[in-house]
């Protein structure tokens, strides 16, 4: 399985000057992401898709060794199918945002993916996310519950050519690792209080 990190987004959200994924958690929140899938050891290969929205975490991923693929930062969804088209084994998806991840929590993830489907996402219920503080801005239904998703998928490239619909399956976990990404300034605040 291959990792595709998703960092060329405009973080306008944020509402900084600063780039987003860039904002320090100790060290970079884009630093934490790639920490995290290089030591949970299950990746043959991690790239990193960018884009000329976010031209100095480009430059900075490229100054610690990872390699990118440029895209044309065009949104988060055309960004992903032109990432995709390049790659025929499954990809984990993660966004560059999720400053809590480590290797343990995509370790759990990769086991309990159910190999052979087209789109996996990884979703958080509401109920917990509530507990956290956490606003979700699109909730799915998902085992009679309201979900959200973490920004993390497993896709299978060849199932998806064009991004022609195809039916998603879903791993519910609640786990704060996975449930605080970095969209607004009171997401990046929580960071503080864990």
């Amino acid at each position: 399985m291959i990792a595709l990190v998703m960092c060329g987004g405009k973080g306008t959200r944020m509402e900084s000057s600063q780039e987003k994924l860039l904002l320090k958690y100790k060290k970079p929140v884009i630093q934490h992401v790639i920490s995290a899938l290089k030591e949970s050891e299950c990746f043959s290969k991690i790239t990193c898709a960018t884009s000329p929205n976010a031209p100095k975490t480009s430059e900075f991923v490229r100054e610690i060794g990872m390699p990118t693929m440029e895209t044309r930062g065009k949104g988060y969804v055309e960004d992903l199918s032109e990432a995709l088209q390049n790659f025929s084994e499954n990809v984990f998806v993660v966004s560059g945002d999720l400053a809590l991840l480590d290797s343990e929590i995509i370790q759990k993830i990769a086991s309990q993916y159910e190999e052979g489907q087209p789109w996996t996402s990884v979703l958080v219920s509401k109920k917990f996310l509530d507990s956290t503080g956490t606003k979700p801005e699109y909730l799915v239904n998902y085992n009679r519950q309201e979900c959200a998703f973490t920004g993390i998928s497993i896709v299978n490239p060849k199932e998806i050519q064009g991004m022609k619909h195809v039916i998603e399956s879903y791993i519910l976990i609640d786990d704060r690792r996975i449930a605080i990404n970095l969209n607004t300034k009171r997401d990046y605040d929580l960071l503080g209080t864990t």
